[in-house]
């Protein structure tokens, strides 16, 4: 499972020149589902992205988080974070969850951060969205299953 985390000033995602989802200050989240993903390691990786203090304090001390600000999150997904592209051009996703399997822990992932934190919006699975987002930093952050959960 990957968390491709970018602190925003806003963001917003859009289906066929609608906007579906859109935050102001707080996290865009992408997130890959790899195949061998569970439960157990999204809860684990929920428990990180919303206890992330990436926000400035009065001191301008990265010292905040979500809560702390009052946040919003917009959460994304985004299979091709689990492109390989050792060999040729033309990346490959078989690590990439199967899309049912995805699709469930991607609803699962929500509520979970929805449980801690009150605006959470959203992509659509699967469908070509636009993504657009004033970064804040930029700050960017990566979290990768294989090292939060091991």
């Amino acid at each position: 499972m990957r968390f491709v985390i970018q602190r925003v000033k806003e963001a917003s995602v859009s289906v066929n020149q609608q906007i579906i989802g859109e935050i102001g200050q707080g996290f865009l989240v992408l997130l890959g589902i790899g195949r061998e993903d569970t439960r157990e390691m999204a809860n684990k990786m929920v428990k990180k992205l919303v206890g992330l203090r990436i926000f400035s304090d009065e001191q301008d001390k990265i010292n905040l988080s979500l809560r702390d600000v009052d946040g919003s999150v917009l959460v994304v997904s985004q299979f091709t974070l689990y492109a390989n592209c050792k060999k040729g051009n033309r990346p490959s996703f078989e690590k990439a969850g199967d899309p049912k399997l995805a699709n469930e822990l991607y609803e699962y992932i929500k509520d979970l951060i929805a449980q801690e934190i009150p605006r959470v919006e959203c992509g659509e699975f699967a469908a070509d969205m636009k993504v657009s987002l004033v970064n804040d930093g930029p700050f960017t952050i990566i979290l990768d299953s294989d090292e939060i959960c091991a």
